[in-house]
């Protein structure tokens, strides 16, 4: 399993993960959704309570990924496969271009 914490200029606004079967979720955090229930990440995932799923990477969380050129960079740099989008927008995406960053959460694989 692997996690981010998912920023919205700067404020956590939810964590994204990706489950060992390969199922991805994101869900806002609670202060979030209290203080800003209306300044969603993007369009297709207004704030909620309800958590979202989904069997690819969310096509907004894939969007911060590098292309091109620096995919190639990012790629070689950290020896990840361009076909691992989670590891790469963990590792590419903590200081993305925009309001939303994503950082990478330290878990215990047993836990």
């Amino acid at each position: 399993m692997r996690k981010g914490i998912v920023k919205y200029n700067n404020i956590v606004a939810g964590v994204l993960t990706e489950e060992d079967e390969g199922l991805y979720r994101f869900a806002y955090d609670k202060n979030y959704i209290e203080t800003y229930p209306n300044q969603f990440i993007c369009f297709s995932m207004p704030v909620t309570l309800s958590v979202y799923s989904s069997k690819k990477l969310f096509p907004f969380f894939d969007g911060l990924i590098p292309e091109g050129w620096l995919l190639n960079i990012a790629s070689e740099s950290w020896k990840i496969n361009k076909n691992d989008r989670m590891g790469l927008l963990l590792s590419c995406c903590q200081n993305a271009i925009g309001s939303v960053s994503v950082h990478p959460i330290n878990t215990k694989h047993d836990e």
